[in-house]
């Protein structure tokens, strides 16, 4: 398992540019959820240059799988976007002494719906680690390879590598930090009330 992850990192750092994630904006997911039952989100990004999204999210979880959906608006010098999608993510690499990180399989299907429809079909690896602090707080580092077949009115096989930072502020509060390497251009911060 570890040789496999090593290939699909180092295939990612290789990659070819491409916007990320499920609605073609750059968030990322870290290897496991920060709530029990169900999360609600938001998100505001800037995934490329004179762009920035705004989306929702509601994610919902048993054992080692969640799922969520998400819908928001793309907004960019030309012209705007409905974004909409659905993601799931299965715990699949627990750290032991000999491997340091937790992971996560993720995969999803969505796209960007405008004067230029694109879907994305993005399937990745999440691997991070929780770090807990005194007084409750805790953050997950995280890196997640993503290849992503692109569909519609463009067509082409991205890959992306995400770099994040979730921070679990109190029981029911997390703040969520991404962004992208290579030729990636793009942020993310999201908020989310979990329970």
């Amino acid at each position: 398992m570890r040789k496999l992850v090593l290939v699909g990192v180092l295939a990612v750092l290789g990659g070819a540019e491409v916007a990320a994630q499920t609605v073609g904006t750059p968030v990322y997911m870290a290897p496991y959820r920060a709530f029990t039952k169900s999360e609600l989100g938001a998100t505001l990004s800037g995934p490329g240059s004179g762009s920035w999204a705004f989306e929702g999210a509601y994610r919902y979880g048993s054992d080692r799988f969640d799922i969520g959906i998400r819908a928001g608006i793309l907004s960019w010098n030309d012209g705007t976007a409905v974004l909409a999608g659905a993601d799931v993510r299965f715990r699949v690499i627990d750290h032991t002494k000999n491997f340091p990180l937790d992971g996560a399989l993720t995969a999803g299907f969505g796209g960007q719906i405008g004067d230029v429809s694109i879907g994305y079909i993005p399937i990745g690896l999440s691997l991070g680690r929780r770090i807990e602090l005194d007084g409750g707080v805790s953050f997950v580092p995280y890196l997640q390879p993503v290849l992503v077949p692109i569909f519609g009115d463009a067509s082409d096989l991205g890959l992306a590598l995400g770099l994040g930072v979730d921070f679990k502020i109190s029981k029911q509060f997390d703040l969520r930090l991404t962004g992208g390497l290579g030729d990636i251009e793009g942020f993310g911060i999201g908020f989310a009330w979990v329970r």
